[in-house]
């Protein structure tokens, strides 16, 4: 089958597309960045890629005529914690006008669980993109899930930065809310088994596994597996904006996501039925299990994709960080240093596993008061650290950087901040055919302020880049 794939860059989207493709199909993949698919060269070579922001205003459409399906899988809660309800309306309704000339037969869409009376603006923000997109000229089959469980998973990382950095938690009364977890990897199976299913043609069905848990029993079960020690403390007191805070800070969650998260875990979030599993046979695995199979990728470093990948995980959107991938010259200070190296290859592998657990190999103290102090600020902070430990793509998020440009025969690797900076910064790694590794900083400063906050990094930045720099070439 030919089929179009939104979200592609997306938590899910980025699985499905493997899968989809090891199915044998065909796959159209839809991004407002053709350069970020995190995907490799020969992995794209396979691919169709058409270039499509769904906010924009629709006139010629790129999406081919002959497709026969099409995963909707877009969403802005992440994004905005006020409009985000209008722009998935808008993001729909354009899906609807980009589809309208094709002969698309089917459309799948990933929403969530709804079946509580009282729902949040995010949950009722996806029952309206159901009905928005019902009104398209296909067959509608709608998927609803509560919590998805995975390695990478946006749900599994609060998850688990809450129980591996508190071992005691004092904690608001959503914790004794209820929701029905389910594995990724059974999502997957679902996403894939109905396609073409005419069984499920303008239909909707509830997705969840075996278990139904309050956070806190959730919570509990992961220490269990993680074998750690795990107090939880329950006050009525604390209300929703202190509760987003504390998600903030503590999690590496963006302060917008962790609010409309917050709303969204008073509700109940339990599976009606389980109609679709019976009709595809398809047995969800435990809560308990879905973790165990999350560390076991995270152990063989196989995680495919992460939420933190995701643009709305830092400070601009894909169109931002277009303009940014040539490092500007004029009206801007900058520090170059460059060292001999007798290791070219260890160096590059070296400059390509930065970051994450491995740290900055020099003053790693410092990189982590700079990632509080960010973090204090309404910034990223150190927390996202990086899908994978030695493989970088273009859009990864990498600890308070993001990955603009990233190819290793060419020896060159280009970071943005996304730390809250009174300015634009750049950081720079390549090695030339003299096997000499460079590294440039360059800041493009806002107004006195910048410039200020320049010189009085400058000292700071002088050993630390340049014991960074000796630990990557010697």
């Amino acid at each position: 089958m030919k089929i179009l794939l939104t979200g592609a860059n997306g938590y899910i989207g980025l699985r499905l597309l493997h899968t989809l493709m090891n199915q044998g199909h065909e796959i159209v993949c839809a991004v407002r960045s053709v350069s970020r698919l995190s995907v490799d060269e020969e992995t794209k070579s396979k691919l169709q890629i058409v270039k499509i922001d769904f906010l924009d205003q629709v006139k010629d459409s790129p999406v081919p005529h002959d497709i026969d399906a099409a995963f909707y899988l877009i969403h802005s809660m992440s994004g905005s914690t006020t409009d985000f309800d209008e722009l998935e309306e808008k993001s729909a309704r354009n899906f609807n006008r980009h589809l309208a000339h094709t002969q698309v037969k089917q459309v799948i869409y990933l929403s969530g669980i709804v079946n509580d009376e009282n729902l949040s603006k995010h949950l009722s923000s996806r029952k309206k993109v159901e009905d928005v997109l019902g009104e398209g000229n296909f067959h509608l089959t709608v998927l609803r899930a509560g919590i998805i469980v995975g390695s990478g998973s946006a749900s599994f990382e609060i998850l688990r930065d809450l129980c591996e950095k508190l071992p005691i938690m004092i904690t608001p009364k959503w914790v004794n809310t209820k929701t029905q977890p389910i594995a990724i990897r059974d999502v997957l199976e679902f996403l894939t088994g109905v396609i073409g299913k005419t069984e499920t043609f303008d239909r909707s069905f509830d997705i969840g596994g075996p278990d139904v848990l309050t956070y806190k029993e959730m919570m509990k079960i992961y220490a269990e597996v993680r074998v750690l020690n795990l107090s939880i403390f329950q006050v009525p007191v604390m209300t929703p904006k202190l509760s987003s805070y504390w998600l903030y800070f503590v999690t590496a969650t963006s302060y917008k996501l962790a609010k409309n998260l917050v709303d969204s875990m008073r509700v109940e979030v339990i599976a009606k039925n389980h109609e679709l599993q019976d009709l595809l046979k398809l047995q969800p695995i435990s809560y308990r299990k879905a973790l165990e199979l999350a560390f076991i990728k995270i152990e063989q470093n196989q995680v495919v994709s992460s939420w933190k990948d995701s643009k709305v995980s830092g400070r601009f959107s894909a169109s931002d960080l277009n303009k940014y991938v040539r490092v500007p010259k004029y009206g801007c200070l900058t520090d170059h240093q460059q060292m001999k190296t007798e290791i070219p290859d260890v160096a590059l592998e070296r400059i390509w596993a930065i970051g994450g657990n491995n740290g900055w190999y020099y003053a790693n103290f410092l990189w982590r008061i700079r990632g509080y102090l960010d973090k204090l600020l309404g910034g990223v902070g150190l927390r996202r650290g990086r899908t994978n430990t030695d493989n970088i793509n273009p859009g990864d998020a990498l600890d308070f950087w993001r990955v603009l440009y990233a190819d290793k025969k060419e020896k060159r690797l280009l970071l943005f901040a996304e730390m809250k900076v009174p300015g634009e910064a750049w950081l720079e790694f390549y090695i030339d055919q003299e096997h000499v590794v460079h590294q440039n900083a360059t800041f493009r400063p806002r107004g006195l302020r910048g410039r200020l906050y320049w010189y009085a990094m400058l000292p700071f930045h002088y050993f630390i880049f340049h014991g960074m720099l000796s630990k990557i070439a010697r």
